[in-house]
């Protein structure tokens, strides 16, 4: 069983230049999609989709707040 998890992960200015998603990928059997984003000099967001196992996308998105990231969760999840 899958699910997908949509989330807006905010990323500070320390982040904002770093390969965050890129490393999320290469470390979780995750699929992101981007559906939406907004990156500047001083800080950045994505709404995007995270598709996998519920385990590993629990993992993923704590992941994403141990390195910094703020996640916000929207809507519910979908499972697949």
């Amino acid at each position: 069983m899958t699910i997908q998890v949509r989330v807006r992960l905010t990323f500070p200015e320390p982040l904002v230049r770093e390969p965050v998603l890129s490393r999320a990928l290469r470390m979780f059997p995750v699929e992101i999609n981007i559906r939406r984003a907004d990156v500047g000099e001083d800080q950045g967001w994505i709404l995007c989709e995270i598709d996998g196992e519920p385990s590993v996308v629990e993992g993923t998105i704590g992941w994403f707040r141990e390195t910094g990231v703020q996640v916000d969760l929207l809507g519910d999840v979908l499972e697949g």
